[in-house]
C-alpha cells in the first residue's frame, strides 16, 4: 500500500472518530462553489483559532499560529480572534462544528483537523486555514487528499528544518551524543525527527564529526499508523513533567544537544536543560531563544522553523482583499518557509557551524539536498546530497 493510502486510511480513523462525537455524518457530499469575491471585505473578520490541548500559550506551534492571527488584527483592528482550546484531541472536529456558525474564518493547527472537509463543504461562505495537513476525502479514505474550495491547506517541509538541527547538533556536540525529543509522532513531528538523523548523518560524512543520535527503546515512538519510528518521545504535547522525565533519561545517557519538537512537553525539556548546567535545545517551529534564558546564560543553541505566522497572515490578508484561493501547498525553503535561526543575538552556533548551515541552506533550498522524511522513498541513510 502507498504512503498516501496509508496516510488517508490514518486521517479517515480520525474523521470516524469525529463524526461519532458529532453524532454521525451524512452520506451525500455537499457541492461546493466558489464563494470568493474580488471585494474586499468592508467588516472586520470574526476569527477563531481551536487548538489542541497545548492552547495559543505553547511557545511553539500553536502560538506562532496565533501569532499569524495578531499580526493580521494588528493591521485590521476591525477584526477580532476567539482562541478555543479542544482539550481532547478526538473531539477536534466537533469542537469546529460546533462553532462554525459564530465565525468567518477558521484556523485549525494540526494533523486532527484534516476531517473538517464536510464542515467546510456544508458552509461555503466560510473560510478555513488548515494548518499541517490536507482534507481528507470522507467518500474515498484511500485515494488521494482533496482539495476544498473554501480550506486554503498548509504542509510544510519540516525534515528540512530538522536537517539545519542535526547538522548543528552534530558540529555543536562535545560528548559526541544528541537525541530529538518529540511530543506525539505525528506526521510533522516525525519529519522532524527523520530529518535530523538525516542532518547528522550528513555531518559525519561530510564534516568529519562522529555524533550519535541517542534513542532509549522505552521512550520510542509509534506514529499514527502504528508504525514504530524510534526517536524520543513523550506521547503528548502538554506533558511538560513527561518531557522533563525524557530529558533527564537522555541527558543521563550522555547527550549534550537536544533538537526538542514536543509543543508545551517541550518545557520540561528545557527545564531538564537548564537544570543540568552542561547541555544545549535546539528549539523547534519558532524562535525560541527567549525560551531559554537561564540566568546569565542562554540554553539555546539555534531553532529549527516551521513559518507558519506569515504564512496563515498571507491568507486572511487574502480573506480580507476578497483573492483568497484554496488548495493544498507544501510549504518549503524556496518559498522561506523552513530554516533554522541565524538572526545575531538569537543563537550561539559557532561561526564555523554557522557559516556551513547558511550555505546547506542554499542547497536545500535549490533541491540539490533532500532530507528524508517520514513518506521520502529513501531514509536518512541515502537521501538526496548525502
Amino acid at each position: 500500500m502507498s504512503w498516501k493510502k496509508v496516510l488517508l486510511l490514518a486521517l479517515a480513523v480520525l474523521l470516524a472518530i469525529a463524526l461519532v462525537g458529532c453524532g454521525g455524518g451524512s452520506d451525500d457530499v455537499v457541492d461546493t462553489t466558489d464563494t470568493t469575491t474580488e471585494e474586499e471585505v468592508s467588516e472586520g473578520l470574526r476569527i477563531a483559532i481551536v487548538t489542541s490541548p497545548s492552547g495559543v500559550d505553547d511557545g511553539s506551534f500553536n502560538q506562532n499560529n496565533y501569532e499569524g492571527i495578531q499580526a493580521f488584527i494588528k493591521t485590521h483592528p476591525e477584526s477580532t480572534v476567539n482562541a478555543i482550546r479542544e482539550t481532547d484531541s478526538a473531539m477536534a472536529i466537533p469542537a469546529v462544528e460546533a462553532i462554525v456558525g459564530d465565525y468567518d474564518v477558521i484556523v485549525t493547527p494540526g494533523f486532527q483537523f484534516s476531517g473538517i472537509t464536510e464542515i467546510a463543504r456544508a458552509n461555503p461562505d466560510k473560510y478555513f486555514i488548515l494548518v499541517d495537513a490536507f482534507p481528507a476525502d470522507p467518500d474515498d479514505p484511500f485515494g488521494d487528499p482533496v482539495e476544498v474550495d473554501n480550506i486554503y491547506a498548509m504542509q510544510f517541509a519540516e525534515q528540512e528544518s530538522g536537517f539545519f538541527a542535526g547538522v548543528a547538533a552534530a558540529l555543536e556536540t562535545k560528548t559526541g551524543k544528541v537525541a530529538f525529543i518529540g511530543g506525539a509522532a505525528y506526521p510533522a513531528v516525525v519529519n522532524y525527527q527523520f530529518g535530523f538523523d538525516s542532518g547528522v548523518a550528513y555531518a559525519n560524512k561530510h564534516f568529519d564529526t562522529d555524533a550519535e543520535v541517542v534513542e532509549i527503546a522505552s521512550y520510542a515512538g509509534t506514529d499514527v499508523f502504528d508504525n514504530a519510528v524510534g526517536g524520543n518521545y513523550v506521547g503528548a504535547f502538554d506533558d511538560e513533567a513527561g518531557g522533563k522525565r525524557v530529558a533527564e533519561a537522555l541527558l543521563g545517557e550522555g547527550a549534550d544537544v537536544l533538537f526538542v519538537a514536543a509543543g508545551g512537553s517541550g518545557n520540561g525539556a528545557f527545564t531538564a536543560v537548564k537544570e543540568s548546567q552542561d547541555a544545549w535545545v535546539i528549539g523547534c517551529d519558532v524562535d525560541q531563544f527567549a525560551d531559554g534564558a537561564d540566568g546569565d546564560r542562554n540554553i539555546v543553541l539555534t531553532s529549527g522553523l516551521k513559518v507558519m505566522d506569515i504564512n496563515v497572515e498571507r491568507q486572511l490578508n487574502a480573506i480580507a482583499s476578497g483573492t483568497f484561493k484554496g488548495g493544498n501547498y507544501t510549504l518549503q525553503a524556496d518559498t522561506d518557509s523552513t530554516g533554522f535561526v541565524n538572526t545575531e543575538g538569537h543563537h550561539q552556533l559557532s561561526e564555523d557551524t554557522l557559516e556551513k548551515l547558511n550555505a546547506l541552506f542554499e542547497d536545500v533550498k535549490s533541491g540539490a539536498i533532500v532530507p528524508a522524511g517520514q513518506f521520502t522513498d529513501f531514509g536518512s541513510d541515502d537521501f538526496v546530497g548525502l
